[in-house]
Parts: C-alpha cells; sequence; structure tokens
C-alpha cells in the first residue's frame, strides 16, 4: 500500500469544517462562479469603443511609434472583441442562417450531433485504455486481448466520425459563403451601387476582393470557430464531471481557478491579432489594387515610359504589406511560447497532480482498490485530463481565431454599411478645393414622365465640382438633340444624372422608364457570352424568344449595319469567344447600333458612337434609327451629324450654355464660312510678311534708281 500523506492540524480542521458544509460551500462557489461568469459575459457584451478623438490619438501613437501607417495614414476597420464586433457578428450570423427552416441550420445540427458523438466516443476509449492498461498490469491476457479487439471495433465509427466531422465544416463554409455571397451579389447589383461603391465613395478600394477573399475567410472562420469551440466547450465540460466523480469536486474546482487565473494573464498579454488581420487584408487589398491599376493603365504607362515611378509605387505597396506581416510573424513568437508553456507545461503539471490525488487520499468510491485498479483509475483519469487540457488549451487557442474573426467581420461589415450609406444616398467622397457642399447636400425630384425634362438642374460631379449651376431643357419624341461643348463642360455628366448613376443636386428630372432610354458609348461593353448575347444584351436568348425575335431579325439588323458576314466569319450565333478582343472597333460600335435596333427604346442616347465608323455607315445607322421611331440624344463635335439632329444644346466651358433649334444647312454654312474665314485670317500674317517684303523690295529699287540718276549728273 502507497504511504498516505499525513495533513497538519490545522489544515484537518479546514478539511472538517469543508467536509461538514460542503454542500453549502459547494453551491455557494457554484453560484459565484456563474456571477461572475455572467458579469464578465455582460461586461465584454457592453464594453463600447474608444470615442472618434481617442481612436485619432491612438492611432497617431501607433504612427510615432512604428512609422508611416497604412496609405495616407488611413487605418483599417477595427477588429476588437467588443460589443461592436457582437453586434456586426449576430448580423451576419443571420444572413448566413436565416432560420430554422433553413439548410444551414439543419447542417449545424447534424454537425452538433457528430460532435456529441465523437465525445462520447472519447469517453469510451479513454476508459477502455484504462481497462487495457489494468490488464496488462494483472496479466490477463484473454482480457488483454478482448479489450483490445474491443478497441480495433471502436476505430470504425470514430474514423466515420472524424471524416464526417470535416466534410460537414467544408460544407458549412460553402454554405456559409453561398448564402452571404448570393446576399452581397443582391445588394451589390441592386441600385446601380456596384457603380457608386468605386465612383461616388471613396471608403471602400477593393470591393472586389471584399466579397471574393474576406467573405471566404469570413465563412471558413465562422465554421472552424464552431467547431473549435462547441466541442471543447462539451468536452471540457463532460471530461471534468467524469474526472470530480473519480477524484473529486474539490481538485477540478481548484483546478479551474488556477487555469482560469492563467488564462486570463494569456488573454491579457495576447497582442491584437484582430486588428492585425483586419490591417493586413486592407494593406493585400491596396497591393492588389495598384496592380490592377497599373493593367487599366498600361497604355499610358508606356508611353509615357513611366515603369520606374510605377515599380516604385508597386514596391511602397508590396514592402508596407510584408513590414505588418513580420509584425504580425514576431508577436507570434513570444505569444506561441508563453501559450505554449501555460497550456501544455503549467496545465499538465497541476493535472498530473490531480490525477496523483486518488493514490495519495482515500476516495470514498475507491477503497480497497488493488495495484491494477488503481493504475485503470490512473490511466483513466489521465487520459480524461488529457484530452479535457486538449480541449481547453484548443478553446484558449480559439481566442486567437476569435480576434481574427472579429477583423474579417469587421472588413465585410465595413462593406455591409458602405452599402447601407449608399443605398441611402449617403456618399463620402474627397472634393475639390472650390467645391460647394450645400449645393451636394440638396436632393433634386425624379418624376416619372414620357419625356424627358431637366428643370433647374445643377450638373455636379461627385467631388463638388459645379458644371453648370442650373440646366433646364427637354427632349420630345421625335425631337433630335445635339449636345457640343468643349472637355469637362458637363456632357457626360448630364447623362449620369438621367440614368441616375449620379444623385440629383436640386430640381427636377423628369424621365421615362429606364427601359426606354438606351445608352451607346464610344466603348461599347461586351458581355461574356455567345455572339447572339452581344447583340441582344442585357436580354437573355428566353427574353428574345418572348418578344418575337428570331436570330433572322437579328441577322437582318447585322445587314442594315453592313456587318452580316460577321456571324459566319465567327462561327455562328452560338459562338462563345473574348469578343472585346476578337472585334475591332468599327465592328464593336456596329453591333452597338444593331442592340439599339433590337431594343428600339424610346430615347437613345449616343456618345460618339460612331466614330469608328465611315460616313456612309453614319448616315445609315442615324437614319434607321429615325425610321423605328427613335429619338437621339448625341454627343459629338463632327458636323456630319448635325443634319440628324433638330436641337442643340451647346456648352461654353464656363458654367453657360444655350438650348435652341438647330439649323443644320444654315449652320453648316456658317460653320463653312466660319473655317474659310479662319483659313484666311491664318493666312494673314503671311500676307503682311509678302507685303512688307514687297514694299522693302520697292524701296530698294527706288533708291537704286535715284543713286543712279545721281550718277549721271
Amino acid at each position: 500500500m502507497p504511504a498516505k500523506i499525513v495533513i497538519p492540524p490545522n489544515l484537518a480542521k479546514l478539511v472538517t469544517y469543508y467536509v461538514q458544509n460542503k454542500k453549502t460551500i459547494t453551491r455557494s462557489a457554484l453560484s459565484f462562479g456563474l456571477l461572475a461568469l455572467a458579469i464578465r459575459i455582460r461586461s465584454s457584451m457592453a464594453r463600447k469603443p474608444r470615442p472618434a478623438g481617442a481612436v485619432k490619438a491612438g492611432a497617431a501613437a501607433e504612427v510615432d511609434a512604428g512609422g508611416r501607417k497604412g496609405k495616407k495614414g488611413k487605418g483599417g476597420p477595427r477588429g476588437d472583441v467588443d460589443a461592436v464586433f457582437f453586434k456586426r457578428l449576430t448580423r451576419l450570423m443571420k444572413i448566413i442562417v436565416p432560420g430554422v427552416s433553413s439548410k444551414e441550420f439543419w447542417l449545424l445540427n447534424l454537425f452538433s450531433g457528430f460532435l456529441v458523438g465523437r465525445t462520447i466516443l472519447s469517453l469510451y476509449v479513454a476508459e477502455l485504455d484504462g481497462r487495457i492498461v489494468s490488464a496488462l498490469v494483472r496479466g490477463q491476457g484473454r482480457q488483454f486481448l478482448l479489450h483490445i479487439v474491443y478497441w480495433m471495433a471502436v476505430a470504425l465509427p470514430a474514423t466515420y466520425t472524424n471524416s464526417m466531422l470535416t466534410f460537414l465544416q467544408n460544407k458549412l463554409s460553402i454554405a456559409f459563403r453561398t448564402r452571404l455571397t448570393n446576399y452581397l451579389h443582391d445588394r451589390y447589383l441592386k441600385d446601380m451601387t456596384f457603380y457608386k461603391v468605386g465612383n461616388l465613395d471613396d471608403r471602400i478600394k477593393n470591393a472586389d476582393q471584399l466579397i471574393t477573399q474576406d467573405v471566404s475567410k469570413f465563412c471558413h472562420a465562422v465554421a472552424e470557430l464552431y467547431s473549435n469551440l462547441s466541442k471543447p466547450m462539451l468536452d471540457t465540460i463532460i471530461y471534468n464531471v467524469q474526472l470530480a466523480r473519480n477524484v473529486g469536486g474539490e481538485g477540478i474546482f481548484g483546478l479551474n481557478v488556477i487555469v482560469h487565473v492563467s488564462a486570463w494573464v494569456l488573454r491579457v498579454l495576447t497582442p491584437p491579432f484582430g486588428k492585425m488581420v483586419a490591417e493586413e487584408q486592407r494593406l493585400e487589398g491596396e497591393f492588389r489594387f495598384t496592380h490592377s491599376r497599373l493593367i487599366e493603365n498600361a497604355e499610358e504607362v508606356a508611353l509615357y515610359s513611366g515603369q520606374a515611378v510605377e515599380k516604385g509605387n508597386l514596391d511602397r505597396s508590396y514592402f508596407g504589406l510584408i513590414k505588418h506581416v513580420n509584425r504580425i510573424y514576431r508577436a507570434r513568437i513570444w505569444h506561441g511560447m508563453l501559450e505554449d508553456f501555460i497550456i501544455k507545461y503549467f496545465w499538465g503539471a497541476l493535472g498530473m497532480t490531480l490525477c496523483g490525488i486518488p493514490a495519495f487520499f482515500e476516495m470514498p468510491h475507491a477503497k480497497g482498490q488493488d495495484l491494477g485498479m488503481r493504475t485503470q483509475g490512473f490511466v483513466t483519469n489521465r487520459r480524461l485530463l488529457l484530452s479535457s487540457a486538449d480541449a481547453f488549451g484548443r478553446i484558449m487557442y480559439s481566442y486567437k481565431e476569435i480576434t481574427e474573426l472579429a477583423g474579417y467581420t469587421a472588413r465585410v461589415s465595413e462593406l455591409m454599411a458602405v452599402f447601407d450609406d449608399l443605398a441611402q444616398g449617403q456618399f463620402q467622397k474627397t472634393l475639390v478645393s472650390d467645391a460647394n457642399t450645400d449645393i451636394m447636400q440638396q436632393r433634386g425630384n425624379i418624376e416619372e414622365s414620357e419625356d424627358i425634362q431637366f428643370v433647374n438642374v445643377p450638373i455636379v460631379s461627385p467631388n463638388g465640382d459645379v458644371l453648370v449651376k442650373n440646366l433646364s431643357f427637354d427632349v420630345f419624341p421625335g425631337r433630335h438633340l445635339l449636345i457640343v461643348g468643349p472637355n469637362g463642360s458637363g456632357k457626360s455628366s448630364l447623362f449620369r444624372i438621367l440614368g441616375g448613376l449620379w444623385p440629383i443636386c436640386g430640381g427636377t428630372v423628369k424621365k421615362p422608364h429606364y427601359k426606354k432610354i438606351f445608352y451607346i458609348p464610344q466603348r461599347p461593353y461586351l458581355s461574356l457570352g455567345t455572339l447572339r448575347d452581344q447583340v441582344i444584351y442585357p436580354d437573355t436568348k428566353a427574353e428574345m424568344e418572348a418578344k418575337g425575335v428570331t436570330d433572322a431579325d437579328l441577322q437582318t439588323m447585322l445587314q442594315i449595319v453592313q456587318v452580316g458576314s460577321i456571324v459566319e466569319r465567327e462561327g455562328g450565333w452560338d459562338a462563345e469567344k473574348d469578343w472585346k478582343d476578337v472585334l475591332a472597333g468599327g465592328d464593336k460600335q456596329r453591333i452597338a447600333m444593331a442592340r439599339l435596333f433590337y431594343h428600339c427604346p424610346r430615347y437613345a442616347i449616343l456618345d460618339e458612337c460612331t466614330s469608328s465608323v465611315s460616313m456612309d455607315v453614319e448616315r445609315i445607322m442615324y437614319t434607321h434609327a429615325q425610321k423605328l421611331g427613335i429619338s437621339l440624344i448625341t454627343v459629338s463635335h463632327r458636323p456630319s451629324l448635325w443634319q440628324y439632329h433638330n436641337w442643340i444644346l451647346q456648352y461654353d466651358g464656363q458654367g453657360g450654355y444655350v438650348f435652341t433649334e438647330l439649323d443644320a444647312e444654315r449652320r453648316l454654312a456658317l460653320q463653312e464660312e466660319k473655317n474659310s474665314i479662319e483659313q484666311r485670317l491664318i493666312e494673314v500674317p503671311k500676307v503682311e510678311k509678302r507685303l512688307a517684303e514687297l514694299r522693302a523690295l520697292k524701296e530698294e529699287q527706288e533708291a537704286a534708281k535715284k543713286s543712279k540718276k545721281r550718277g549721271r549728273k
């Protein structure tokens, strides 16, 4: 029999008092523990973010301590685990798990069932492990082999459970991502948000990365965190209950107190990984945006030979990212050392001490046990303790995952907040120095009408540049409007307001339903899909057939613009290619006009859409559009287009304009006369110079004649 430890008298009195009042003390300690836990959760949920001034001061301090922080000193979204995080996460959880009837909810239930099943299997394996060692110590070969068979038999459900847990975790991640991506796509492609987020607002520079990468990381983190929290928490509770039965609740209580104190110390010393991850994702987005910007402007950069400057921009963006990533890695070195020491070694030593309690103290259920039973109890308790320590360790490790999840949550929530603001007409844009903020705060009226009318509408760009203070004009069916003026005077801005891309900062805009207005830019948009899709865009083949339009009708439209051979040349209507690279500029503009003929709207906005076709084809395009009853609104400087319009809106580039009838023949005659006069005026200096030369020559000749006369005399 092992030697028992002799308890000092004072400690013996304390133990006797505890035994006499065990039930009361246990209930009081449990109540105190639950109260402390409730207070901790409440304080965490109610924690308020720092005021704006404090945030700026903190950011300034970080900049002073660590150098320049991000691009132009802008910090990313905060990723703290506080009330704001829980509020954001709750909103996102309602999106990815919309209700009890959703697929995601039942996947979670199935996943939870397998988690419980694995815990039950772990308890059985711990008990079986003790029986195997007990049979080995006692020399019971038959029992030993029988328990080995049981061990092998339990491997089948155990391995299946582990595989299903991995499978269900991945399925949950995909289901969450699908639900959240669909939600964001609906918001992103509604009310032209995809345009507004990049052109009317400066807060989001890389919405594509947020929707594709950050959403994926967020959903994976949520699914992984559920597995890493629910299973360890369940294991910790069940294993501790079983250990309390084996070694006594007092030891478990003392161990939990020490563990929670050390866990609190570890949490206090944990770096703000959430903010670090959020900042890393922001820097990743900036690095990607810098590359995208270079690709979009490759031609201009190449013509300017600006590769050295662009390389500097790319290097600054990349090394700013790498500097931050290295800072994270350095923080994880000492944090990993501290975490491993506390979780693996300190808690391990406490656990071994706890497992040794039955060997040194008489337990109520363990009286009269032999060496084999004690060995079985020690091995079982140690297995339970190791599993419990591993479970609690995963809970501790998950705090770091929670902080990283807070970073992803902040990024996705920031995107959704911007979407909400844009839906309400609230924008945050860098303004020009002389921006008229009063006008930008105003909002005009939009009325649906069969005609297009602008009544005292200011033309204001998103950055606050007032192009025209009050613009008034109207376009009725049968009226064809030509818009001219210098660059930057507001020609294209008018179309953006008419199309709903820019907000109306006053006045009244009357316009028909958006399907009755069709816009064709100088560089037509060609979508992904078949050749047929390019002509009927944005309709689908089913919508085309519902309108009673056939491929033969489309062929006729292409023949009108003299590009009918393209169908046979490119392999038929169902051929799919990268059309923006396959087709030439003139072919693109012809297909765009065929698209106009297909939709046959009430009004067509043509923005330099015939710059790459001949005047003969241009005449065919405009005359056929007018035959279809389409009222044309054209932006162009080509005099050849004047004959197809009967009204003109002319900007002077100084905020003024003229809206009047257009007499094309008279205007062309005046234009020719103007060109002739300008040509003559160009010749005036040459004529004056020649006249001066002739006068000088004449004076020289007269002087020579006078000198000859004097010589004769």
